[in-house]
């Protein structure tokens, strides 16, 4: 990680050294707010690492009502995602309302050390942590596209997620550190929590710079409400948007994959939190490669290929359940975040103008958050209901029903786009 951090680092040096002026995919913009994810993630994962025993194995939630909660801290930042994204274009002033974002976020870790072991109030906190990062996602994101050259997207993005992901990664094992030293000691993750989350939000505000306020060289069009949802006509928009929310739709949360491992494999539920270290790991080394794959051979076909990924962990779940079925579940779930994650954001910043760009990029993420809502609830039913391996089978068919649309309707807009550019 801190190889990664210094080697983009000095990249960034030398191309300012040589005295170029065309922004590129490693720039001041695309390091600060990779630095603040790192550090802001730390801070989430220390506590929603353990989320799922706590619910699952300590309070003994049937698997329905955990797909229920599931669902709702997954898509509790659905709606929050559009205010965000229309505040920011609204107002000019994406990196203000980021930092909102990450604020509410970082105040939350010290509202736990007041609380106490109060399940309500911890609950309340836990949902105002995630509409914090539905706040700031779409202006963060639409920070990266705007300060970086449109070719160049898939590979920008990529180097934010592997920072994104070191923090994931690195989160669960501080946590693990800390109790190690003082087994027991919730107070003092959330005081390390607290303070990771305030360098996160202190990267934001003292280093990445406010996008220059350009009058915008697309539409031109004002920025509204009817604009902003205007946007799910346009033909760019349109079919990505659909296939996007099909396959969110017979996509499985990391909670459940780990749960069905667990169920699989039957291993020490303490090791559980190290599935998410394992999968954030893959995440991190794969990110920055496969965006620039991306830029190069065409990010819809990146972007389907990590639902490939997908398809190939939910049949090692369904045909396995060895210690070696495990590792490559988790590098193919590793591998395909880092093949859909930054490159829809780059898919569908392809067909926004500049002054929509932040409600643009919202609308993808909450349709895709509500689709993921819906899916975790419907997995936790047909789970409770008839038997996990049901679930699973019923998810993989929907899902390959699911590629073959998204491929059709992506092929169609990459063939819009190209008589746009054409014509």
């Amino acid at each position: 990680m801190v190889y990664q951090v210094e080697n983009a680092a000095k990249v960034y040096k030398e191309h300012r050294k040589a005295g170029r002026t065309d922004r590129r995919w490693v720039n001041r913009t695309v390091l600060a707010l990779g630095m603040t994810s790192l550090f802001t993630d730390v801070s989430a994962e220390m506590i929603t690492a353990v989320l799922p025993l706590y619910l699952v194995f300590g309070l003994h939630l049937s698997p329905l009502v955990f797909g229920v909660v599931d669902g709702v801290y997954t898509g509790a930042t659905a709606l929050v995602r559009l205010l965000g994204g229309y505040w920011a274009d609204r107002a000019r002033r994406h990196k203000e309302v980021a930092v909102v974002g990450y604020g509410l976020s970082t105040l939350t870790r010290l509202g736990m050390l007041l609380v106490g072991n109060v399940w309500a109030a911890l609950a309340a906190l836990m949902l105002v942590d995630r509409l914090g990062k539905g706040i700031r996602t779409a202006p963060r994101d639409a920070m990266i596209s705007l300060a970086t050259p449109r070719t160049q997207w898939g590979a920008a993005f990529g180097v934010h997620r592997s920072l994104d992901m070191a923090g994931a990664m690195a989160g669960p094992v501080l946590t693990f550190a800390v109790l190690a030293v003082a087994p027991g000691a919730y107070d003092a993750v959330f005081v390390v929590s607290f303070c990771a989350g305030l360098i996160g939000l202190g990267f934001i505000v003292l280093y990445v710079p406010r996008p220059p306020q350009q009058p915008s060289v697309g539409t031109g069009q004002a920025v509204s409400l009817r604009a902003a949802f205007g946007l799910v006509r346009k033909p760019g928009v349109t079919g990505l948007l659909v296939a996007a929310t099909l396959l969110a739709l017979t996509t499985l949360g990391d909670a459940f994959i780990y749960l069905t491992l667990q169920d699989r494999l039957k291993f020490n539920v303490g090791l559980f939190p190290l599935l998410y270290v394992a999968t954030a790991l893959i995440f991190m080394l794969l990110a920055v490669p496969v965006g620039r794959l991306a830029d190069r051979v065409g990010r819809g076909r990146v972007f389907v290929g990590g639902y490939v990924a997908l398809l190939g962990v939910y049949g090692v779940l369904l045909l396995s359940g060895t210690t070696l079925s495990a590792i490559a579940a988790l590098v193919l779930l590793g591998g395909y975040y880092a093949a859909t994650d930054g490159v829809l954001m780059a898919l569908v910043g392809e067909s926004l103008p500049d002054e929509l760009r932040g409600s643009g990029m919202a609308l993808i993420t909450t349709a895709t958050s509500l689709a993921r809502l819906a899916s975790s609830v419907l997995f936790g039913l047909l789970w409770t209901v008839v038997d996990v391996q049901t679930a699973l089978t019923v998810f993989a068919a929907g899902l390959l029903v699911a590629m073959i649309i998204a491929t059709v309707l992506l092929r169609r807009r990459a063939e819009v786009r190209d008589v746009d550019v054409v014509g």
